[in-house]
């Protein structure tokens, strides 16, 4: 479901410094295409998305950006909770 996703796509992206849409793509097993029009979305609904396309570019949330975690319900919560990358996940990410 694409709320899933994008809420999940937050949620990785406060976690952590930058992901590239690769990344994403085969974590939600989507095309890079769906991700970048899913990263376009969160920037619409007002979370400020910073890319960059050079050498160890990436996308990421603006610094010093937080989210008002009272916009979530405690099912959305549940599942940015559940969407966390595993530490081998993670250490080859980045």
């Amino acid at each position: 479901m694409k709320i899933d996703r994008l809420i999940g796509i937050l949620s990785i992206l406060l976690q952590r410094d930058k992901v590239t849409s690769q990344e994403l793509a085969e974590k939600f097993e989507v095309s890079r295409r769906t991700i970048l029009r899913d990263i376009e979305s969160i920037n619409i609904a007002g979370i400020p998305i910073v890319s960059g396309q050079e050498q160890g570019g990436g996308i990421s949330v603006m610094e010093g950006y937080k989210i008002d975690r009272t916009l979530l319900s405690s099912g959305d919560m549940q599942t940015v909770n559940g969407i966390r990358f595993t530490p081998m996940e993670y250490n080859s990410a980045v």
